[in-house]
């Protein structure tokens, strides 16, 4: 008998190609998920970063954007997905439940 995740492998397996293509940079994480992510530059020198979170089956868990000045700090987070919250600006520090150090880890 095979198991649901032997069945499962090749979609997972699509799944991830996929992410990976449409997001060209990401970091595992320590439950087996991963955090995929990519930038675009802004005009007046701020960017935004897309993240996505999936879990080992690649199923997102959360999205959402970060926004950076212009001295690469981050300001602003809007969690999209599973509840779109707006826009929050972030204090000084940390965003409850968010990395707030930059990652460039490139694949």
């Amino acid at each position: 008998m095979v198991s649901w995740q032997e069945r499962e492998a090749p979609r997972v397996e699509r799944k991830r190609r996929e992410n990976e293509r449409k997001f060209g940079n990401w970091e595992e994480l320590p439950d087996g998920g991963r955090r995929y992510f990519y930038e675009i530059q802004g005009r007046a020198g701020w960017k935004a970063r897309y993240v996505k979170e999936v879990d080992t089956s690649e199923q997102t868990i959360r999205f959402y954007q970060e926004i950076y000045n212009e001295r690469g700090q981050l300001v602003e987070i809007h969690e999209k997905y599973p509840v779109d919250k707006g826009h929050k600006r972030v204090q000084e520090g940390s965003y409850e439940g968010f990395p707030t150090k930059g990652c460039s880890k490139n694949h």
